[in-house]
């Protein structure tokens, strides 16, 4: 695939915060994700999950109100999927968690060559905290998103973690440190890069 056609990328956030909330340090960090992504030619959308009335359960849709068939049309639709977090007592969010609950359906949704729905699909990671637990927390969410049919390339997550027990938040930030926007581009390259390739050869039939 050429670089010159346009790849679609979701970002969820996870942020506890609605919108109509306080600033969230997720969205500084997803926002400069896709900044960076459209130097690749990739454009991008935020979804905030709080905003959203995504039900409890392990199906893609669960009835009258549920929001999540919606998001689940975005995800699909895009090239990339990125699942953004902060960090909450060493875990990530419930929210971001829900989600990959509800992506759990994508195990049993096939096509006749029993390839899941996300197949083709890549994943990344970007995660924002007061305390250390990126590693984790990414290790979690990488595992969640390729069982679920998501394909990670090297490197899929950027993150900022804070002085132990400290009070500075991403948001607050003056500048952003070097060693995370060194990590967002290496996030974005090898995530379009891994993209394109599978749009040009997709996965073959698993049966």
């Amino acid at each position: 695939m050429a670089k010159s056609e346009t790849l679609k990328v979701l970002a969820l956030n996870g942020s506890l915060k609605s919108s109509s909330g306080e600033p969230s340090s997720t969205e500084r960090m997803l926002a400069l994700l896709l900044q960076e992504f459209a130097k690749e030619n990739a454009q991008g959308e935020i979804v905030r999950l709080a905003d959203h009335n995504i039900k409890p359960g392990v199906t893609s849709d669960e009835g009258e109100d549920d929001a999540w068939p919606a998001v689940r049309e975005k995800i699909l639709d895009a090239d990339i999927l990125i699942a953004g977090t902060p960090v909450w007592l060493g875990q990530p969010s419930s929210i971001i968690k829900r989600a990959m609950e509800r992506m759990d359906a994508f195990l049993s949704e096939k096509d006749d060559g029993g390839r899941m729905v996300s197949y083709g699909r890549v994943a990344a990671v970007a995660v924002v905290g007061n305390e250390d637990g990126a590693h984790h927390i990414s290790a979690d969410l990488f595992q969640a998103m390729n069982d679920v049919g998501f394909t990670l390339a090297p490197n899929a997550v950027a993150y900022w973690v804070g002085e132990a027990m400290g009070s500075t938040d991403f948001k607050d930030l003056d500048e952003v440190p070097e060693a995370v926007s060194s990590a967002i581009r290496m996030l974005v390259r090898n995530t379009t890069h891994l993209a394109r390739q599978l749009k040009a050869e997709s996965y073959p039939p698993v049966k």
